[in-house]
């Protein structure tokens, strides 16, 4: 109900008074932290995260939960089987939200906003990479228990080493692609489909029986030649 986080007086009449947007206004740890209907969020760790995270340091109270998901339109898309596609744009349409707007950003600070291509000229394929992965896959640090990472980073923190994403041991595989793992291994047990039914990271779509399989051909090849040579040095042609 409307009234479970607003004033009585927002059932009253309609447009709103005005002096209602100066109440309190509520965080999600006012209704989740300590609620057993939804522990498997672990909103109490997720709390914990944020706290640390650059966002709440350098903003302290000015910085809550709804700076980033608005109570009325967000929806959760990293634990549903919709196009990953759109949960990256709509993750990181989140962070462009101030990151990209200033009058935004003007509410909490005082610098003006980066260009986002300039700051990210280090980066190759730009583009390819801000549709393929989220902001927070490189700005905020993995969690191994919580599903989205809350847990952002200063700038000078963010992952700018290639392997770490392409790597048999992809971060991905621990934030982006994770919901996705945990459902492929339950129903298939085959841990790349996770990736390769999505997206195709270099060096992180690997397939670990098709690696042995590979090094025996291979090992077959050189046994094969090996086996040739010797044979031509112990008979050799007259």
């Amino acid at each position: 109900m409307c009234t479970d986080c607003h004033s009585s007086e927002y059932e009253s009449s309609f447009p709103h008074p005005n002096h209602l947007r100066f109440e309190p206004r509520f965080t999600c740890m006012d209704c989740h932290e300590g609620n057993e209907e939804f522990a498997q969020f672990q909103f109490e760790t997720l709390q914990e995260e944020f706290l640390q995270s650059v966002h709440s340091e350098k903003h302290s109270d000015e910085f809550t939960c709804w700076m980033c998901h608005n109570p009325h339109t967000y929806h959760i898309t990293a634990r549903t089987g919709e196009n990953l596609a759109e949960t990256i744009q709509y993750d990181n349409e989140i962070c462009l939200s101030c990151h990209s707007d200033q009058s935004k950003m003007g509410l909490l600070s005082d610098r003006q906003i980066y260009d986002m291509m300039n700051q990210h000229q280090w980066l190759p394929n730009q583009r390819l990479h801000f549709k393929s992965v989220r902001c927070i896959e490189c700005h905020a640090r993995t969690s191994d228990t919580l599903m989205v990472a809350h847990f952002v980073q200063p700038k000078e923190k963010a992952v700018k080493l290639c392997v770490e994403c392409h790597s048999q041991n992809s971060i991905l595989m621990a934030s982006l692609y994770k919901h996705i793992k945990q459902e492929t291994q339950e129903k298939q047990g085959f841990l790349n489909a996770a990736i390769l039914s999505q997206g195709y990271v270099i060096g992180a779509n690997r397939n670990t029986f098709l690696n042995y399989g590979s090094l025996a051909i291979f090992a077959m090849v050189l046994l094969g030649i090996g086996a040739h040579a010797v044979l031509r040095f112990i008979y050799p042609k007259k």
